[in-house]
């Protein structure tokens, strides 16, 4: 967000929650050059700090409304901010996740056109599985997901005569209801309108907005410890996962996510997805594996060793050591 903001000629001011608030004013810590710090600081970013305390009294809309009305007053350039919400999550932001279903509609068709023309050869998806923060992109891959399949308009060709597969959005952070109700807001904010009669009876007092995003999605509980705190098992896990496919997982969305869904969904109901296919959409997040860097440290050096060249035969190689030996 930041270096786009650079690119339209915007000046960046970001609020940054962390522990370290407190310290980092007094001068006693420094914010530091770590990860997406370094990248946000190298674009000139204003960072304005809040304790994960202050964040959950007060709500990410009134820091940015504050922080808005800050530069307002005292800034003689900013005397029009725009305001981001946390994690792009408005509705502008989540039409971002419906181009990228349009994206990954484009790739199937691409696949089974390159396919033989037998349907059993054809790809399809049963499952559709993605991490979700603050619920933009959930709520994009939802209604792109509901567009492509036919549940709104007529559907992409490359779905002709599939059944849509179910999605499943595991947070890592707040609960289920929470996503719920965001994702209701902000396909509302997007323009989302369906037919009363379909999803509203007599019993039901949810809107019909609210209705069809919980038919549309199923929100699991994956936050674990808490937002970008990570148990020995999670690390454990993307670990393993990157020497098995090449793929680095975060663990702050990504790896959290499929760590979740891997041991609790699928683990506690294996025989409901026994021969299904699961499309893991990994959105990005590899510049949180720095904060991490410090806990993974100790599994790195059972992964991935290191070891001295020996050019001239002059170090006194020997079975076991760090050093190799070139034969020449």
């Amino acid at each position: 967000t930041a270096s786009a903001s650079r690119m339209v000629g915007l000046s960046p001011h970001l609020i940054l929650r962390t522990q370290r608030a407190e310290p980092i004013h007094d001068k006693k810590d420094d914010i530091g050059w770590t990860g997406n710090i370094l990248f946000d600081r190298m674009v000139g970013s204003t960072i304005y700090t809040c304790t994960p305390g202050e964040y959950g009294r007060l709500g990410s809309q009134k820091l940015v409304e504050g922080v808005c009305k800050y530069l307002q007053r005292h800034e003689k350039a900013s005397r029009n901010p725009y305001p981001i919400p946390v994690g792009g999550s408005n509705g502008v932001g989540s039409w971002g996740y419906i181009n990228a279903v349009d994206e990954l509609m484009e790739q199937l068709a691409s696949i089974n056109n390159g396919n033989s023309t037998k349907k059993e050869e054809k790809l399809t998806f049963d499952h559709v599985v993605f991490a979700t923060g603050s619920g933009g992109t959930a709520t994009g891959i939802a209604l792109g997901m509901s567009l492509a399949y036919g549940s709104l308009g007529d559907g992409h060709p490359a779905t002709k005569g599939q059944p849509a597969p179910k999605l499943h959005a595991v947070g890592v952070c707040d609960n289920p209801e929470y996503f719920y109700k965001t994702m209701t807001h902000l396909a509302q904010d997007m323009g989302l309108s369906v037919p009363l009669s379909t999803y509203i009876d007599e019993n039901d007092t949810t809107s019909a907005v609210e209705r069809f995003v919980r038919d549309s999605v199923t929100v699991h509980h994956g936050k674990g410890r808490g937002y970008a705190l990570s148990t020995d098992e999670e690390l454990d896990f993307i670990t393993q996962f990157s020497l098995e496919t090449g793929i680095v997982l975060d663990p702050v969305y990504s790896g959290k996510a499929l760590y979740h869904f891997v041991t609790e969904v699928l683990g506690k109901d294996p025989e409901s997805y026994r021969g299904s296919s699961i499309l893991f959409w990994h959105t990005g997040g590899a510049l949180g594996m720095y904060e991490k860097g410090n806990d993974l440290l100790g599994r790195l050096k059972h992964m991935s060793s290191v070891k001295r060249i020996d050019a001239y035969g002059t170090k006194g190689a020997s079975d076991g050591s760090n050093i190799v030996q070139i034969i020449t």
